[in-house]
């Protein structure tokens, strides 16, 4: 049984989701996605989930992208306004959306490696976000591309750090946002990150993330948002 605690963290990173599938379509070269997260300045996401998911998933069809990505989004919260992409550094793309107070920045993370490939899974993805607005940063989510096993963690190594993230359909976050920020100073630090999750069925998976260019693509979004470090 997930905490209200993490409930409220699993809402809004699923709202992150549907805001980056948006970008993925107005930017077809980035592998774009998003997701959502905890605690009393998440709970304001909770609500219009159904018609702007529609909405959202209309933008992206118009834009002729990632269709099947918008139909396997969860419904929820999200701005449908165009992604702009603020730059890249590696295999880190920083974007933002949204206009003023309602403001998302957010950067996306590939893989170099993704183990073992094949098998209908869909490009993993690693995000870093930030929500002003609802007074939220460096919320830390990992697409797998695949539906996880009920119950289990998603292993990350960053370095001598290692983290466990809860699961949620395909996904893995941080259940506190203290831990959301000790992962991003370790991102920042590290030189890779390494993610093990554990499929429904088949083998478990392990994807390896370059870090050269994270702390640029973090720096960009921090500035966007107004993020202080």
């Amino acid at each position: 049984m997930l905490t209200p605690m993490i409930k409220f963290r699993f809402r809004l990173v699923v709202a992150l989701a549907l805001s980056a599938v948006v970008a993925a379509a107005i930017c077809p070269a980035q592998a774009v996605e998003d997701k959502k997260r905890p605690a009393k300045h998440h709970a304001k996401h909770a609500g219009k989930k159904k018609a702007k998911a529609a909405a959202a998933a209309t933008s992206a069809a118009a834009a002729g992208g990632t269709a099947a990505a918008v139909a396997t989004a969860k419904p929820a919260a999200a701005s449908t306004a165009a992604a702009q992409r603020l730059g890249e550094a590696g295999a880190w793309t920083a974007y933002t959306t949204g206009e003023a107070a309602n403001r998302v920045c957010y950067v996306v993370g590939k893989p170099e490696k993704a183990e073992p490939s094949g098998g209908g899974r869909k490009p993993p993805m690693a995000m870093v976000t930030h929500r002003p607005a609802e007074n939220v940063a460096n919320v830390v989510s990992f697409v797998e591309g695949y539906p996880l096993k009920e119950g289990s963690d998603v292993a990350l190594a960053v370095g001598s750090g290692k983290f466990e993230l809860f699961t949620k359909d395909d996904s893995a976050w941080a259940r506190t946002s203290d831990l959301d920020k000790s992962i991003v100073a370790a991102l920042t630090k590290g030189k890779r990150a390494v993610v093990k999750g554990q499929p429904q069925k088949g083998p478990a998976t392990t994807d390896v993330y370059p870090l050269d260019g994270f702390p640029k693509a973090l720096a960009l979004i921090d500035k966007a948002c107004g993020v202080k470090r």
